[in-house]
């Protein structure tokens, strides 16, 4: 289950539980409490888990295009290689060769550059639902806190 979802319902436990009369307290099962914390606990480590497998497809992702590159280098280089017999052929595989190099150069960044923002995105959602989630378990916990208080004292 989405940790937002486990927070959506764990703030609606405690904004529509029961009203101590005469407080601004409010009495919530702690047990609906605990296993919202507990399915909580479980959705977490499978976001993160999710952020570590994107992490990790990046890493693949950027080796890929880095073998990629080197095998457009070397297919360049072994192009060059082969034009050697005449002068004019050789500048012109030079030129070709440097081309095809500047190419994979600018493929392989813009593989990395996109991998890079997608794990940013991915990490960026993950921080906010985090955020969201440590922010719901604060205002509950806040609210817990002021059912402890003595009567009359806000």
């Amino acid at each position: 289950m989405d940790v937002l979802v486990l927070i959506d319902k764990l703030d609606d436990l405690v904004h529509n539980a029961k009203q101590v009369p005469l407080t601004d307290q409010v009495r919530v099962d702690k047990e609906e409490i605990y296993d919202l914390l507990d399915q909580m606990r479980a959705t977490i480590p499978e976001e993160i888990k999710q952020a570590r497998w994107i992490v990790k497809e990046r890493q693949e992702m950027l080796a890929e295009a880095k073998r990629e590159a080197e095998r457009i280098v070397k297919e360049g280089r072994e192009r060059q290689e082969r034009l050697i017999a005449d002068e004019e052929i050789v500048k012109a595989a030079e030129r070709a060769a440097e081309d095809i190099i500047e190419d994979a150069r600018a493929h392989e960044r813009e593989i990395r550059l996109g991998a890079e923002d997608y794990a940013d995105e991915i990490l960026d959602t993950l921080e906010t639902n985090l955020s969201k989630f440590i922010a719901a378990v604060q205002r509950g916990r806040e609210r817990l806190q002021g059912r402890d208080e003595p009567a009359g004292v806000s």
